[in-house]
């Protein structure tokens, strides 16, 4: 089956939420009944990947780093058998590993869209690994070119593409790629029982994305630009980001999208039924 939505109708989409001042919201979602509320409550985009789904077990994110599991088919999972069910207001994206080395990837896009997905992004990424490892990575064929390729490839195919970038040069890739939507990745994020402890706040985020914005300015302006991670633990925080620096079009919630609401609902509802008195 086709996606709901085709790339140009999105970007239309996204664009019209933009031009009326009104913040655009991606929900990245590790389980169906994520993804079904944020669209419920007005997300314009909700995206699945492997991270999403260690977050809704309880664990860490970042366990969608380690040679744990099979991220690509566990998006796929994911997305057919469950997030593609229940989401019908708004498009949703898949989140690949495009450095698999066990795939063609082109073929996998293929599967992707034939499958329902309506866009593609890149994550896990190997943005988010420094030092030597990265350089390894780099120099063994894993590295970040693969990324730009496999978004650029799904953006042929017709698919919506949005890429996670921490670098100007690595947005600047995306741009020149065809990519719809760069998404300023600050980060794994704060808050909650997993949360990292370290992270950047709201000033260096908005230094990093400065650098970013500047760069892509002369040739990429009409781009959608959003932002993750970090400091950013709900809508207070992103608006701050904004009194920093104001040229982002709106937020990519992860944790602030469904494990930090989970972490404070679930246990006020068992409070309260631990609160009643018996009548015997």
């Amino acid at each position: 089956m086709a996606g709901k939505f085709t790339k140009n109708e999105i970007v239309s989409r996204l664009r019209a939420e933009r031009d009326a001042s009104r913040s655009i919201y991606d929900a990245l979602c590790g389980s169906g009944i994520t993804a079904k509320f944020s669209a419920r409550g007005g997300a314009d985009l909700v995206t699945t990947f492997n991270l999403a789904f260690y977050r809704m077990q309880g664990l860490s994110s970042m366990a969608g780093y380690l040679p744990i599991g099979d991220a690509n088919a566990i998006t796929l999972e994911l997305g057919e058998r469950y997030i593609l069910n229940a989401v019908k207001e708004c498009p949703v994206v898949a989140g690949v590993l495009a450095v698999d080395p066990t795939r063609n990837m082109a073929s996998f896009v293929d599967r992707l869209q034939a499958t329902g997905f309506d866009g593609v992004m890149n994550c896990p990424t190997v943005a988010l690994i420094d030092g030597n490892f990265r350089k390894d990575l780099e120099e063994t064929g894993m590295g970040f070119h693969l990324e730009v390729e496999v978004l650029e490839d799904a953006s042929r195919k017709g698919l919506f593409t949005k890429a996670f970038c921490t670098t100007p040069g690595e947005a600047l890739a995306m741009a020149e790629a065809g990519v719809d939507n760069i998404i300023i990745h600050f980060g794994n994020s704060s808050g909650g029982s997993t949360g990292s402890k370290t992270v950047i706040g709201l000033d260096g985020s908005a230094q990093r994305a400065a650098a970013i914005f500047d760069a892509l300015a002369a040739r990429h302006s009409d781009l959608i630009y959003t932002c993750h991670g970090g400091a950013i633990e709900s809508a207070a925080h992103f608006e701050a980001l904004l009194e920093r620096e104001p040229r982002f079009d709106g937020y990519v919630g992860g944790s602030s999208a469904e494990r930090l609401p989970v972490e404070e609902a679930v246990p006020a509802a068992a409070r309260a039924f631990k609160s009643v008195a018996l009548k015997k």
